[in-house]
């Protein structure tokens, strides 16, 4: 999983059927680059369930965990899913990146 903020959002009027009737949005990696969980390619376009807006910072989860998030069995075919919405963060030593004013959301979360 990585924590990243809601960029932008992807249309595709022609994809896989388990694409069918999903939310799906840009997130950009707010985690330290030197982190080992931070993902190697970014942006990354994450299938939504929860709603998240443009501006939100979430937390992303990869694979069969993503897959299970939106519902499957884990045989859908996207490899990245938001898990969930950050309302507040709060952890000793943490890279600038996720400092309090850089994780707040407008409005709050889910």
């Amino acid at each position: 999983m990585f924590l990243g903020k809601v960029v932008g959002q992807v249309w595709a009027t022609r994809q896989s059927p388990d694409l069918v009737g999903r939310r799906l949005l840009v997130v950009e990696a707010v985690d330290d680059a030197s982190d080992p969980a931070a993902p190697k390619v970014t942006p990354v376009v994450a299938a939504d369930p929860l709603g998240a807006d443009l501006g939100e910072h979430v937390v992303v989860a990869f694979g069969k965990a993503a897959r299970v998030a939106c519902g499957g069995d884990g045989d859908l075919a996207f490899e990245a899913a938001i898990v969930g919405i950050v309302d507040d963060l709060h952890a000793p030593q943490m890279p600038a990146s996720w400092n309090q004013s850089a994780v707040q959301n407008k409005g709050g979360g889910a």
